[in-house]
């Protein structure tokens, strides 16, 4: 795994929250945790958002935050209730707790943390609301293990928002970002309608309606280790109905002179 990049103080102490939802990523979350606690940045935390797993990921959250006390929070749901809702319960902790950056990150090891220190140093050598680890801008890339059908479809999938909603983004549906605390509060995350994966799109989309910069940077984009993919068929639909459904919003708020 490369060495993550090395920030200057005082970004380097920044206070970097990193909200991680998990359903039954009891193998995952111990290593993955590992990973981040172990990168050059003292002031990082980690929102483990866990939705009554039942292979104990929740039990094995808890023992982590023992190990790292201060810097391992776990919110515990009591029903599978989408990735769109955990994310937004754990982005709502991170901010009340004092975060100035919130990253994102699925807790599938698909997402490398070495990333995370790059990501924050762009953003904060920018004026981005959020920096995005890309899988489709120049350099960046995607797993051997992929084949040709889930690239297609992704590929496919990411033109298809793009089509509907006008978004200059290559990767409209990275799961992998930091955001700024302004640029989330500016967001209205109460507000946010998806609660599956179309949620990563309904966050961008609403970071470009209201004028923030998005800034895509390279990554490399890894194949599950353990568990299984929580792409179902109901997660599909929306994520296909979703972008009809925010250009509606987003037309209905200007009408009624919301931002």
């Amino acid at each position: 795994m490369p060495a993550p990049v090395t920030l200057p103080e005082p970004w380097s102490h920044s206070r970097l929250s990193v909200v991680v939802p998990t359903y039954n990523e009891a193998d995952n979350l111990p290593v993955l945790v590992e990973q981040v606690m172990a990168l050059p940045l003292p002031e990082l935390r980690v929102v483990v958002v866990d939705d009554n797993s039942p292979d104990g990921t929740g039990d094995i959250a808890d023992k982590l935050a023992g190990e790292y006390p201060g810097r391992v929070t776990v919110l515990h749901r009591t029903a599978k209730d989408g990735l769109g809702r955990a994310y937004v319960a754990g982005m709502a902790r991170a901010l009340e707790d004092g975060a100035e950056f919130v990253a994102q990150m699925d807790a599938d090891l698909s997402h490398p943390p070495f990333y995370l220190p790059q990501l924050l140093g762009t953003l904060l050598s920018t004026d981005a609301g959020v920096v995005i680890g890309s899988r489709y801008v120049p350099g960046g890339s995607l797993s051997a293990e992929w084949g040709l059908r889930r690239r297609l479809l992704s590929g496919w999938a990411n033109a298809y928002v793009k089509a509907i909603l006008a978004m200059p983004l290559r990767d409209i549906t990275s799961g992998f970002k930091v955001w700024r605390r302004g640029a989330l509060e500016a967001l209205d995350l109460p507000g946010i309608h998806s609660s599956g994966y179309s949620f990563q799109v309904e966050m961008h989309f609403r970071a470009y309606r209201r004028g923030q910069k998005m800034v895509e940077i390279p990554i490399h984009f890894e194949d599950r280790a353990e568990g299984s993919s929580k792409m179902d068929l109901a997660v599909q639909v929306e994520s296909a109905l979703r972008p009809f459904r925010l250009r509606r919003y987003e037309r209905e708020a200007h009408r009624g002179g919301r931002g």
